[in-house]
Formats: C-alpha cells, structure tokens, sequence
C-alpha cells in the first residue's frame, strides 16, 4: 500500500489539535498539515457539553470551532472518523514516521503531535452498563444524556466534581429530583478550598439538589426487564431511585500511541513547558499531558482546560518548528452551575492561607489563595472584577497583601502591589 506522506501529522481532531495546526500555520509554516480524530463531528467546544449543550441553549452547530471553509484556507487536511491505531518513528530522521490507521491507511509525516485528549473514568460496579447510565466526554454522549434526561423524573449523579454539578445544576433546573453522590468528605474538593466547597453543598441544596457525600455506591439496580436503570444501591444498603445516572467520577488520559512510542508517562504523556515529550522530536498537548506548574516550573501537574489545551498548542507548534515558545499565561478556569459562576485564575495548588472577600451567603464573592505570603490564584463566584485584578496581577508576577484583600470597602485593583523580585505594581 502507497504510503501518503504530509509534513505535519496532528493525531487528534480537539481544541489543542487545532491549535497546533492554526499557529503553525500564524507562524508561516506552509508544509501539508493534516489532522485527523476519531469523531464524526469537526473539532468542536467541549465545555459547554454539561452547561449550555445540555440545557437546550446551544446547538451542535454553535459548538464547531471553525467552518469548513477555514479549514481549506487554511490548507489543512481535516479527517473524521480516522482512529490511527500505531506510530512508528525512523529512529535515523528526527520526529519523521508512518501512522496507520483503523482502516490500514498509512500516513507518513515529518513532524508528529499527539493531542488525544482522554476519556470518561468509567465505573466499574454491577449495573454500570445498563440503559439509562451516561458518562459526558463526546457530543455522543451529550446527546444521549439530553436524551433521558428529557423523559427522566429522578436522577442520580455519580461525583461531585465540575460536569457532575454543572449537569446536575441543568436537572434540577428542569424540574427533576435530582440527587448527587460523593464518597469524597466535600464538593470539587480536588479543586478549592473547603470554605468553596461548603459554599456549593449549600447553593445546590438552596436550589433543590439533594447531596449525600461520604457515600458509596455499592450497585447500579436494573428495572424489571434487567435492561435499564431503575435505582443505585448504596453501601449501606439504602436504595435510591433513578431513571437517568450520569457518572462523573473524572478522566483518564489517553497514552496508547504514546506508549507505544516509548515516551514517559506519568498520569499523563509528559511534556517540558515547550510541549515537547521525552523524545523532543515529539510534542503532545491538552488533556492527554503532564507538564510542569506553568507558572513555577516545578514538580508536575495535569490541566483539564481550554486555555492551557490553547497555551500547550501554542508552545507546541513554535516547538515543531524550532522556534521559542511564548512566555508562561497564567492558567484560568470556569464553571457554571445555575446562576453561579465561577471563574478561576491561577493554581491554588499548595496553598497555604485563604483569603475571603465578600460574604459567600450573598453569592457574589471571592476566595483568593496564598503560599507562603505570595498570592497564586483566585476563585471568584459572580465576582468578575475580582477574578480580572487577580489574573492581570498574576501575569505581571504581583501580588496582594493578604492583610488587605478581604476589606470590599476597597476595589481590589487598588491592593496591587510587586511581589518581591518582580516589576509589578499599581
């Protein structure tokens, strides 16, 4: 079989994928660029999957991140439905080699980028493969779970981490009894600090989302007919009806080729802060990568968001074509769960001191978080200044004096101050 040869061969079809090939295309890289993923649909926004998609306020359509029409501007070869099942590299010309695909097709390629993204943890207990159980990853499975949940009366959601609030807070908004289950001790407690997580147990509650946390569920309980779901069989043997489950219990990054290719992996195909793997002929970017803390460069840590998916690209396309990346963004982050959103900047990681600004019971509030005196980042719940002066201050390496920052009586931009060694200011 012929052998198609491109000059950039991007495994991926997801927003970091077609992030590489539009810089690399910004940064005048005129070489056959050709992405190809395993979806039907042409890369699209995944966020609003459990927010808006769900919901009934946006459309398929909407989601897509460019038209056709771009894609043969900009002269790059999308393929759908294209999964490349094995990556073999000529060990004797840098990053050069041959994918093939499902269907045997082989694809040779100069330069190689994996943007895989990952999947859905699933859940492994009896039941879990019953109708009326939906995990949220793909548009598939958003419009599977728009599905049931159009025709559900109790629902039960499997995890208190973002797209478990966030599509419980569209069922309860359209009438359901709607139940969430944690055997964490508190909500997104991988993610905020507790005064953040009591917060959200108390909002969702307020709103009509029962939330057992501390609990485990022992079984998925078939109807009748032993087909579909009719209830969840918790460990200490209560039984909770359900019609519709959504389990969202996180993701798992997708390491195949990269395993085959020998890279490092390490919850995540590892990258330096150029996107380049642990062959640097290799890039990888998105869900699918371990990269260092992006503002401190030190240990590693894995970022399920669209800006770093955005960032990551960005450094990977000037990696490819040996040009230096652009310097570090400071990672943000959002969240909408009913009327409440939030909006995150910076990593709170190894935080040490919290700030609270404004009262949480209002529902307008923020939360900024500190590690050793130095402020690292902010969650700001309806408070869109506050996120903004914090984010902007964290570009420029400032800071806000952790004595000040809860006194609403001044507007945080006017607590701006450099952070020793830094030339932020006011």
């Amino acid at each position: 079989m012929a052998v198609a040869r491109v000059g950039t061969l991007i495994v991926g079809a997801s927003q970091a994928g077609i992030q590489i090939a539009t810089s690399l295309r910004e940064l005048g890289d005129e070489e056959p660029i050709l992405l190809v993923g395993s979806e039907p649909r042409s890369p699209y926004q995944r966020p609003p999957l459990s927010k808006a998609y769900l919901a009934g306020k946006a459309t398929a359509e909407s989601l897509e991140l460019r038209s056709p029409q771009w894609y043969a501007e900009k002269r790059i070869d999308l393929r759908l439905e294209t999964p490349i099942m094995s990556v073999n590299l000529d060990e004797t010309s840098g990053g050069a080699g041959v994918a093939t695909t499902r269907a045997g097709e082989k694809i040779g390629f100069a330069r190689l980028a994996l943007t895989v993204g990952g999947r859905a943890r699933r859940l492994r207990l009896p039941g879990a493969g019953l109708d009326g159980v939906c995990y949220l990853r793909h548009l598939r499975n958003a419009d599977e779970l728009r599905r049931h949940l159009a025709v559900a009366t109790h629902v039960v959601v499997i995890g208190g981490g973002f797209i478990g609030l966030e599509a419980a807070a569209v069922a309860t908004g359209a009438g359901k009894d709607v139940t969430v289950v944690d055997v964490a001790d508190r909500l997104l407690g991988r993610a905020v600090a507790p005064v953040v997580s009591e917060f959200y147990l108390r909002a969702h509650q307020r709103r009509g989302t029962r939330v057992l946390l501390r609990t485990t569920v022992a079984a998925i309980e078939a109807d009748a007919d032993g087909k579909r779901v009719a209830g969840i069989r918790l460990a200490d043997g209560r039984l909770l009806p359900a019609s519709l489950v959504l389990v969202g219990i996180g993701l798992e990054p997708r390491t195949e080729l990269a395993q085959q290719l020998g890279l490092e992996i390490d919850d995540g195909i590892v990258v330096d802060s150029h996107a380049r793997t642990s062959n640097p002929a290799v890039v990888a970017a998105g869900d699918c990568t371990t990269l260092p803390h992006p503002l401190t460069g030190k240990g590693r840590i894995r970022i399920e968001s669209v800006q770093n998916a955005i960032a990551q690209a960005q450094a990977a396309a000037a990696s490819l074509l040996g040009r230096p990346p652009r310097s570090g963004a400071v990672p943000w982050f959002w969240s909408d769960q009913a009327d409440l959103k939030l909006q995150i900047a910076g990593l709170s990681h190894g935080y040490d001191h919290v700030v609270v600004r404004g009262a949480p019971s209002s529902e307008r509030f923020s939360v900024l978080y500190y590690a050793s005196g130095r402020l690292i980042a902010v969650d700001a719940i309806n408070a869109p200044r506050d996120y903004m002066v914090v984010r902007k201050a964290l570009a420029r390496g400032g800071t806000i004096p952790a004595g000040r920052a809860a006194d609403v009586s001044v507007p945080l931009n006017e607590l701006v101050t450099a952070a020793p060694g830094s030339r932020a200011g006011r």
